[in-house]
C-alpha cells in the first residue's frame, strides 16, 4: 500500500518541490502600490568581483587593458588613447595600424589574442601627475564600452580607481596588496543615491556618445562634431 505521508524521493521529486516553493514564493510576495527608494544607494560595481568587466591598469610605468576589452572588440588590434584632463576621463578607441598615434594593444602571435603590457614612461608620469597618484602603487579602473554611430570606444573615469598599494621593505622585494583601496569619498557609502544614479545614466560621458548595451536607442545630437 502506498504511504501518502512518505517523503519525496531524491530523484525528480526534489525538482518538483523546488518549483512548488518558487511558485509559493511568488504568490506570497508582498504587494505594494508604491515602493520608495528614498535612502537607498546603488552599490558600486567596483565593490563586486569584476573579472569580465573592461578595465585599464597603470602599473610600474606600464599600461594594459584586460581580456574583457579584447573580447568586446575582437577584430581590433590597434587603438588610440585620448585623455580629457578637465573631466579626468580616458578613452580608448579603435584605429588603423597606419593611423597617427595608434599602437598595438594586444599580442597577435598564435590563434588567441592576449592583453599586452605597454611601457609608457612619459604617459605614465603625466597620468600620475594629473591624478596626484603614488607611482609605486598599481591603479585599476573599470570602463564602459560606448558608441557613437558606428564608432565604438571604451570610457574610463580616472577618479573611480581601485588602488593596490605597494609596500617596500629593506632587503625584501616590493609587496603589492591584494586588497584594493577606494577613493576616500566612497568609504562611508555603498554608492550613489538612487535618484542621482538615475540622473547620471541619462547624461553622456562624452558629448555625442551613448553607453553601449542600454535598451534606449543611441541619441546623437544634431550638432555633434563628426569623428
Amino acid at each position: 500500500m502506498e504511504n501518502k505521508n512518505a517523503m519525496p524521493s531524491d530523484e525528480g521529486s526534489s525538482e518538483l518541490y523546488e518549483l512548488k516553493e518558487q511558485v509559493l514564493t511568488e504568490e506570497d510576495a508582498l504587494q505594494e502600490d508604491f515602493f520608495s527608494y528614498d535612502g537607498y544607494q546603488v552599490v558600486r560595481r567596483e565593490f563586486f568581483a569584476h573579472v569580465f568587466e573592461p578595465s585599464i591598469t597603470f602599473n610600474n610605468c606600464k599600461v594594459s587593458l584586460n581580456t574583457a576589452c579584447l573580447n568586446r572588440l575582437p577584430d581590433v588590434d590597434y587603438v588610440q588613447i585620448l585623455v580629457n584632463p578637465e573631466e579626468k576621463k580616458l578613452a580608448v578607441r579603435p584605429s588603423a595600424e597606419d593611423e597617427k598615434d595608434s599602437f598595438l594593444w594586444c599580442t597577435t602571435k598564435g590563434i588567441k589574442r592576449k592583453p599586452k603590457q605597454i611601457t609608457c614612461r612619459m604617459f605614465f608620469a603625466k597620468i600620475i601627475q594629473l591624478m596626484n597618484w603614488n607611482p609605486d602603487n598599481r591603479y585599476k579602473i573599470l570602463g564602459k564600452l560606448m558608441r557613437s554611430g558606428n564608432e565604438h570606444l571604451f570610457i574610463f573615469d580616472l577618479t573611480a580607481t581601485e588602488t593596490y598599494q605597494r609596500f617596500l621593505s629593506d632587503g625584501e622585494k616590493p609587496r603589492t596588496s591584494r586588497t584594493p583601496v577606494f577613493p576616500a569619498e566612497w568609504q562611508n557609502q555603498f554608492g550613489l543615491p538612487v535618484e542621482e544614479h538615475r540622473r547620471l545614466l541619462q547624461v553622456n560621458i562624452f558629448e555625442g556618445y551613448t553607453v553601449f548595451g542600454m535598451e534606449d536607442k543611441p541619441s546623437i545630437p544634431a550638432d555633434a562634431p563628426e569623428r
